[in-house]
């Protein structure tokens, strides 16, 4: 485990502390954010917490997280953090909620780690070297056939926006098992082999860093609504490889055939 990887499972973990102290609190004040999306006191302070930790280690290296500005790489790496994924349920007292914390290094993303605090699970990932849960490996699943796939989405747009063509959007109506067991915690069902598919048709940069150096070492592979593998793109898609490759063949044919 290199010095970074134990940083990051370091400051999840502390974060994750925090965070427990407002969870399920009845006092617990929500505000909201210019985009309309909710924040409270609790993702504020495990992001300052979490910022606090990495630049007293690597003072150069950049952050970026959903809460604050900003602040530049002066090295060429990038943190990205998501103090608690899943704020909607964190207010609710779900405990489905998600630290998040990715690391970039030259525009490629090295790790991730996402902890889950109220549930006791742990899942990172570092490149080349497999994704685990609490310690131990994890893989996707090799279900292959979409009548026995079980996917799982976040926004409810997803089953009520108007029927689509999209091969992603054709899930809703023709996998074994279709579920709401979003945000982050959907992605690490997949990348633990417990789902085939997680949808969010939404998603920032910080949504996506942590999650997907977990679910491309369990095996899977992680695109946006274009087919591209980025996470700045439109949405986000986590796939086993069976069921991942056949998607991304059919958005690759959308589009070819809009030309």
């Amino acid at each position: 485990m290199t010095p970074d990887l134990q940083l990051a499972i370091e400051m999840a973990e502390q974060a994750g502390k925090l965070t427990l102290g407002y969870f399920g609190r009845k006092s617990l004040q929500v505000h909201s954010k210019r985009d309309a999306t909710p924040v409270t006191e609790a993702d504020r302070k495990a992001e300052e917490l979490i910022r606090a930790g990495i630049a007293s280690r690597f003072p150069l290296d950049g952050l970026f997280g959903e809460e604050f500005d900003e602040r530049p790489s002066g090295n060429g790496r990038r943190w990205i953090i998501d103090p608690i994924d899943g704020t909607r349920a964190f207010i609710h007292g779900v405990p489905l909620y998600g630290v998040m914390i990715g690391l970039e290094v030259e525009g490629l993303l090295r790790l991730g780690v996402v902890n889950f605090p109220a549930l006791g699970e742990l899942y990172h990932a570092e490149s080349g070297c497999g994704a685990f849960m609490n310690g131990s490996p994890i893989s996707v699943s090799a279900i292959a056939e979409t009548a026995a796939a079980t996917v799982v989405f976040t926004e409810r747009e997803y089953l009520l926006d108007p029927p689509s063509d999209h091969p992603v959007d054709r899930l809703r109506s023709e996998a074994g098992l279709v579920r709401g067991w979003g945000d982050c915690y959907g992605h690490m069902l997949v990348a633990s082999g417990r789902a085939e598919v997680a949808v969010d048709k939404v998603m920032s940069p910080w949504d996506c860093a942590a999650v997907i150096p977990v679910v491309t070492e369990a095996g899977g592979c992680c695109f946006d609504y274009r087919g591209n593998e980025v996470i700045d793109g439109v949405g986000l898609v986590s796939a086993n490889r069976s069921m991942g490759g056949s998607l991304l063949s059919a958005i690759a044919g959308m589009e070819v055939e809009s030309r």
